[in-house]
């Protein structure tokens, strides 16, 4: 197949995945020619409308903006720290890239940002990060800066109030995003991709 073929084949896939998940109206991606952000899936090259500017507060409370990150590669997450299940997966699958990266590890940052920031106050990211890498960045902040900042990697989220239960929960997209030390969209890894495949397609990067 053409490398034209291949963009086409993966422009197709993706807005099939979106329509499957609800999430057309966030997930938008572009498949152009070459670019600086490309997105390398099956040997296809194209530049990805995903990532932009934050502005958001650490798990101390400190205000922290995408240019805190700059000249590291970035692996960010969206999730909340009630997540049952998919987010506990997706932040030990990061954690355990870091150790599998071991010094090298030290050129990227793992960033989990919460869709829920009525629960998960600075303390509460702190703590939760916490267990899953030593260097794992928590970040919050207000609805709006958190709507903001999901708008721009294209992440659906949404409260969900269930009768029966005691609790919300968060109907959100899983994918973890790995930017470049310009805050440029590389590459993205779904819940089938293992540790083992996100350190090796970092080191690519590094």
């Amino acid at each position: 197949m053409s490398r034209l073929g291949s963009r086409v084949v993966l422009g197709v896939l993706l807005l099939a995945a979106a329509l499957a998940t609800g999430v057309v109206g966030f997930l938008a991606v572009r498949v152009l020619s070459g670019g600086p952000a490309a997105v390398r899936e099956g040997g296809s090259f194209g530049e990805a409308s995903i990532g932009g500017s934050f502005n958001l507060v650490d798990g101390d409370g400190v205000p922290r903006t995408e240019a805190d990150y700059r000249g590291k590669l970035t692996l960010i997450y969206f999730g909340y720290s009630y997540c049952p299940d998919v987010c506990p997966t997706e932040l030990q699958k990061m954690g355990a890239a870091m150790d599998l990266l071991g010094k090298d590890g030290e050129q990227v940052v793992p960033i989990f940002i919460t869709v829920d920031p009525e629960r998960d106050t600075p303390a509460e990211i702190k703590t939760y990060v916490a267990n899953f890498h030593p260097r794992m960045v928590g970040l919050t902040g207000s609805p709006e800066q958190i709507k903001a900042a999901a708008r721009a990697w294209r992440v659906y989220y949404k409260k969900v109030d269930d009768p029966a239960a005691t609790q919300y929960t968060m109907d959100h997209s899983s994918i973890v995003y790995l930017m470049d030390r310009q805050n440029r969209f590389l590459t993205h890894f779904s819940a089938r991709n293992t540790p083992e495949d996100m350190a090796a397609a970092i080191r690519k990067f590094l």
